[in-house]
């Protein structure tokens, strides 16, 4: 039996526990089916790849749920349909780590290198890197059709999950079409005649691709099972998307500055992969003619040394834009907290949500 998660711990190994308790037992399930076609190696790394993460999409739709309807007396159908949202988010950071070229990913090989990896243990043809690309995005392709199927598991109330299921369909779409968009922007096919209206789709970026996916769709979602109303719903929409923007500027920050020994990704990673970010884009606008072709050279620059890693920090230092991001998360934390203070729900979720804020904004990972 399920211990009720303590809402001032909104990421404790209560509901952390339970989570992984539900992904384990839906991806045992699946375990006679794979095995009668393929041998272990896609079920094994589904496991390798959901077991820990943050948990956060989890964890706003199933405090979503509370602050709209409180805790369920059975947990097992809310922790199901939350958890799906965990497969959902697996199945995009593998299809992630193809496009950005990535070695790792929470401190292990990605999946397309570990698939690499097995093709040269077992002396396959052709070439390995190629292989370990298309099984990883047909990792990725079954951890999105499970996400799936273990929502509709959940079978909760048919009204409720009608709802909860638009909104999903919602957030697969946003996500995708925000990652081409992200896509674009590196390639530079993505209309813009200036770095301010780079910006500009920057914005639209990190709306799209994180405040919506990573929170807004999961507080949605877990808000319409609980059967929340519409004036509840319309709040924490607009209370996810600033959680989501001071989440995404964090990871923005850490993704430059951020201790790789703490975050599992190589130190300035977002500068190697050329990722033109909120952060980044800022420092680019504000820097002189100078300190601008000195960073355009290091985005996209794979051997970035320390030292040119540590002047592309100093530039984005010296412009203000790393107090400018700074300035936003904590900004937006403020209003977001103060909005949740201000809309009719329940105290452990109001609790709960405030804390999650918090945590989204504070984190070092």
């Amino acid at each position: 039996m399920y211990e009720t998660p303590d809402p001032h711990h909104p990421l404790g190994s209560t509901l952390l526990g339970a989570f992984s308790s539900e992904l384990s037992r839906f991806l045992d399930s699946q375990e006679e089916l794979t095995s009668t076609v393929v041998s272990g190696e896609m079920l094994d790394l589904a496991r390798r790849f959901t077991d820990g993460g943050k948990r956060l999409r989890p964890a706003f739709c199933y405090w979503g749920h509370v602050a709209a309807d409180g805790h369920p007396t059975d947990p097992r159908a809310l922790l199901r349909a939350a958890a799906s949202l965990d497969l959902l988010h697996v199945s995009a950071l593998v299809h992630d780590d193809i496009i950005d070229a990535s070695d790792t990913r929470r401190g292990i090989p990605s999946a397309h290198r570990q698939f690499a990896n097995h093709h040269r243990a077992m002396e396959g043809r052709g070439h390995g890197a190629s292989f370990g690309t298309a099984a990883a995005i047909l990792l990725g392709d079954l951890l999105l059709m499970w996400s799936v199927e273990l929502f509709e598991e959940s079978r909760l109330s048919p009204e409720r999950m009608t709802r909860a299921r638009a909104l999903l369909a919602g957030m697969r779409t946003e996500v995708v079409c925000g990652q081409y968009l992200d896509v674009g922007a590196s390639f530079g096919v993505t209309p813009a005649d200036s770095i301010s209206a780079e910006l500009r789709v920057a914005n639209r970026i990190l709306e799209y691709k994180t405040a919506r996916y990573s929170v807004v769709r999961p507080l949605l979602v877990g808000a319409a099972l609980g059967g929340g109303s519409a004036t509840l719903e319309t709040a924490l929409a607009r209370v996810g998307s600033l959680v989501g923007r001071a989440f995404q500027m964090r990871d923005d920050v850490l993704g430059v500055f951020g201790d790789p020994s703490v975050t599992g990704k190589p130190a300035g990673d977002d500068l190697r992969e050329g990722k033109r970010t909120v952060l980044v884009l800022t420092a680019l606008e504000r820097a002189n003619s100078s300190q601008r072709n000195t960073l355009e050279a290091l985005l996209g620059n794979a051997n970035i040394t320390e030292a040119q890693l540590r002047n592309g920090r100093a530039i984005i230092t010296s412009t203000g834009a790393l107090e400018e991001a700074e300035k936003l998360i904590v900004d937006d934390t403020a209003t977001a907290v103060e909005l949740l203070h201000d809309t009719d729900m329940t105290e452990d979720g109001r609790t709960a949500l405030v804390r999650l804020a918090e945590l989204s904004a504070q984190r070092d990972h």
